[in-house]
């Protein structure tokens, strides 16, 4: 018999024939996000999983899927998962770093850029026929080149985009945790310095890094006042890090030049009060949405799962404490 598979969303038609040759599936090609009561139902009898970053995974999913021994996401992220409970339960859990990586930091720009030089904006009121005239300061714009970037969170996309940030004759500044290599620096030309200053000093706040308890709403309302007046806060990683409500407040308020977001704290819902304001920058979550690079991340999450459910340690797991998988139930 071979074993049964769920994937939670549609995945391209050319993974699913391949799956299928391989696995029983119970695909979702119809792509309408299930109910809990519907993903429930899904997770019953299966052993293994491909979910993406929209799918919340919790203890009271995994209870009702006895089987379960692969959770493999379609994402470099896992906030949506509860692997502490996957642990317990003897389910591995992987994701899909690298891949993505060179995509997202070209988003981060298109974002950045978008946000700087008003593109959004100015498209919407072009769109509704205003442009009757040039005008000397029509729709005038923040300059990236020679400005100051800072960069929160300096993993693998925060690198990628301190790199491209030289084309601009940028200064990088960067917060994380812990200093990077000075190889690293260097290859960068990024400086290390304390959030409060970075705050102050930058010209565009970019945040990259991962969303946790401790990193809920990072910025805050007392975040925002130390950030440099005239300045752009740009969110390519998870809505939870900013408290959004203080964020319009300070657009609405002009203490910031504008903002761009591709994430949202309650996605897919936005905020109504960021929808409101003009010098925000909205995306739907296209962080790593090119079509090779989707293709590279769902190929990687099949093989960490495939992998896993042969005995093989998959390539990035997760929770080392689960491995190897239990035996599947009869």
């Amino acid at each position: 018999m071979k074993p049964r598979i769920v994937i939670t969303r549609a995945v391209f038609p050319e993974h699913l024939a391949a799956l299928r040759e391989q696995y029983d599936v119970r695909d979702n090609q119809p792509d309408i996000a299930w109910t809990p009561s519907e993903m429930a139902a899904a997770f019953a009898d299966v052993d293994g999983a491909l979910v993406t970053g929209s799918d919340r995974i919790d203890a009271a999913l995994l209870a009702q899927a006895p089987r379960l021994r692969v959770l493999s996401t379609i994402s470099v992220g896992y906030n949506h998962i509860d692997v502490a409970a996957c642990t317990r339960q003897g389910v591995v859990v992987t994701n899909t770093p690298d891949v993505l990586t060179e995509t997202t930091a070209d988003m981060a720009w298109a974002l950045l850029m978008a946000t700087a030089r008003r593109v959004t904006e100015s498209e919407r009121w072009l769109r509704a026929g205003l442009w009757k005239q040039w005008s000397l300061d029509q729709f005038l714009g923040a300059d990236l080149h020679h400005s100051t970037l800072g960069i929160v969170g300096m993993g693998r996309i925060g690198q990628a985009i301190a790199r491209r940030a030289s084309g601009f004759a940028m200064k990088v500044v960067y917060h994380n945790r812990s200093r990077l290599p000075e190889s690293v620096e260097t290859e960068c030309r990024a400086t290390r310095v304390e959030f409060d200053d970075l705050l102050a000093s930058a010209d565009h706040v970019m945040l990259v890094l991962p969303y946790s308890a401790a990193s809920h709403h990072l910025i805050g309302a007392a975040q925002l006042a130390k950030m440099k007046p005239g300045a752009t806060l740009v969110n390519i990683a998870r809505g939870g890090l900013i408290d959004e409500d203080a964020l319009a407040e300070a657009l609405a308020a002009g203490r910031l030049f504008g903002a761009g977001l591709d994430v949202y704290e309650g996605e897919p819902q936005v905020n109504p009060k960021l929808l409101a304001l003009n010098n925000v920058a909205l995306t739907p979550h296209l962080g790593s949405a090119s079509r090779a690079t989707r293709d590279a991340m769902a190929r990687l999450a099949i093989s960490n799962m495939s992998a896993a459910l042969v005995g093989r340690r998959p390539a990035h797991l997760l929770n080392e404490a689960a491995w190897p998988i239990p035996t599947p139930a009869a």
